[in-house]
């Protein structure tokens, strides 16, 4: 069994228009976001031991601001390939990942549509095929390696956005 926590970062700060998009940082909402998810992805024990992160300030922030909340010290990558990734590419990427319980911290659009053709079945969420800034999907595959993931195979366990956080 793998399970992936798929994170979009959390709301980025556009006050200084001459920021070039990949330096873009959080703004205050965004940082309290990423320390909330932290937190309720420790207390439903969602504990990544490996991150695969685009290399961009704003996801590089969002899992700054959630790693405090959680146990141990997961591996983190950053991935340049994350910047503004498609579906193809985030899963590429996922297949070569080593952990059995991997975070994934990108962008969309390419995020929610890399969501929607993982998951077997959409969960019941009006804000899950637009994945908004912070959204986050848990999900579990049935293989033992990750290169054995395929389109539509895996199994929702849960899906939130920042707002619906009570941290």
């Amino acid at each position: 069994m793998k399970r992936l926590i798929l994170t979009r970062h959390a709301k980025s700060n556009w006050d200084d228009p001459l920021t070039p998009d990949h330096d873009r940082p959080l703004n205050e909402r965004g940082k309290a976001a990423a320390a909330d998810l932290g937190v309720w992805l420790a207390s439903r024990g969602y504990i990544p031991d490996e991150v695969l992160c685009s290399d961009a300030v704003r996801t590089r922030k969002t899992w700054s601001g959630i790693a405090p909340a959680l146990p141990g010290t997961p591996v983190l990558e950053l991935k340049p390939a994350l910047y503004h990734a498609g579906p193809d590419v985030m899963l590429a990427v996922l297949k070569h990942a080593k952990g059995d319980t991997v975070m994934m911290i990108g962008h969309n659009p390419g995020i929610s549509e890399f969501a929607a053709r993982l998951v077997a079945h959409m969960p019941i969420h009006s804000e899950f095929t637009r994945y908004p800034t912070g959204a986050t999907l848990v999900c579990d595959f049935a293989v033992d390696a990750w290169d054995q993931i395929v389109w539509g195979s895996a199994m929702v366990d849960d899906f939130t956005i920042p707002r619906e956080i009570v941290a």
